[in-house]
């Protein structure tokens, strides 16, 4: 396998699992300490590689969807395992206030640091995102597109900041929101700034990849909470 189909696997398995975890919920399958099926389980139900899974379940824990207990298994995480104040306690406003913070200054650093297989992963997110058929679909596809873009930077710390902040849009009022705000002509103007900020990537332009990911999250601002 190359290195860049593997990176697309990993991202299928990221979306696939997330897909699975909120279906759940939803259905009500699911709850907050719900174990999940093991590694192998999953990956014969998701028709993919138990390493692809495996590399999908380190990216959720460290968003904080899920708990991972040696010996015991895998768990959908609980408030009470998010520890502190934590992003149970926010609020949308908050979100994009700390998105436009960082996630700008993340993509200036990746467009100096990605490597061919992170740009591909980029890619991957995109393309994925665009071929969505459902808003649902959309929101994890565009969740894996941004955490493409904040691997890419590659800092560990940074890395941390970011998943800390994006386990906060999987709060219920993040998604009704989001929801209520959804419209065909949004998301189609929301692919083409990750196009465009995508193609800053691919120049290694940093002050372009930077304007144009803090143009793009200024207009999700805009259309979740109004004008400011």
């Amino acid at each position: 396998m190359t290195e860049d189909a593997g990176v697309r696997r990993a991202a299928d398995a990221i979306g696939q699992v997330r897909a699975l975890i909120q279906d759940g919920l939803d259905a009500g399958a699911f709850a907050a300490g719900s174990k999940l099926p093991t590694e192998r389980a999953l990956a014969a139900d998701l028709g993919t590689s138990r390493a692809a899974v495996r590399q999908a379940l380190g990216v959720l824990e460290r968003e904080g969807v899920i708990t991972r207990h040696v010996g015991r298994g895998t768990f959908i995480a609980a408030p009470a395992d998010r520890g502190g104040r934590g992003p149970l306690e926010t609020s949308p406003a908050e979100i994009m206030t700390v998105r436009l913070l960082v996630e700008p200054e993340i993509a200036y650093l990746a467009a100096q640091q990605a490597r061919p297989a992170d740009l591909a992963a980029i890619q991957h997110g995109l393309t994925r995102g665009c071929a969505a058929g459902t808003h649902e679909e959309f929101e994890s596809w565009d969740s894996v597109f941004h955490r493409a873009i904040a691997q890419a930077a590659h800092n560990g710390l940074l890395l941390e900041m970011f998943d800390t902040m994006n386990a906060a849009r999987k709060l219920p009022v993040w998604g009704n929101i989001k929801r209520r705000s959804a419209s065909p002509e949004r998301r189609a103007v929301y692919e083409q700034a990750h196009r465009e900020i995508l193609e800053a990537l691919n120049d290694r332009d940093p002050d372009a990849s930077r304007q144009n990911m803090r143009a793009h999250l200024l207009n999700v601002r805009s259309n979740l909470l109004g004008p400011s």
